[in-house]
């Protein structure tokens, strides 16, 4: 019970902007979960949860350190983008040319997207090997890859 309502309150806190106790306790009830504000509060110090103001100007809830994990998302994305000449999968593995001397760091950008189903990656200087565990996710992963980085 615990576990889940604190993730309906990490899921709302991502797709809304919930600046108090009391809308995060109505967004609860929207979604069918009650609680009480006791319980909101101590779901909000266990949940590490901040306040810091949004694109709007507007405080907002958001867990405490998503932050460096976003920037390092990002750099991961732009190192991708930046170094990636072009993908594409046979069977199941996905081979990808990058730019002279970039496929480690590429590679190294896929393995940090944390896909369960990469079983390792292998890059030489222009050239990188992720192997996948079947074919459909090699496909998949390349399809994740084209919408991510508009390949």
């Amino acid at each position: 019970m615990k576990s889940s309502r604190q993730s309906v309150i990490l899921d709302i806190i991502s797709r809304e902007s919930i600046s108090t106790q009391g809308q995060l306790l109505d967004a609860l009830k929207a979604r069918g979960v009650a609680s009480t504000q006791a319980t909101v509060s101590r779901d909000i110090k266990e949940l590490r949860l901040v306040k810091e103001i949004g694109p709007d100007g507007e405080y907002r809830y958001t867990q405490a350190g998503q932050d460096e994990a976003s920037d390092e998302a990002r750099r991961m994305e732009e190192i991708f983008r930046e170094g990636c000449v072009s993908f594409d999968h046979a069977l199941h593995t996905v081979v990808i040319k990058t730019l002279p001397g970039l496929a480690s760091a590429v590679c190294g950008a896929v393995d940090a997207m944390g896909e369960d189903a990469v079983l390792g990656s292998v890059a030489g200087d222009d050239t990188g090997i992720i192997v996948m565990r079947n074919a459909a996710a090699a496909e998949r992963l390349c399809t994740q890859l084209r919408r991510a980085y508009h390949r």
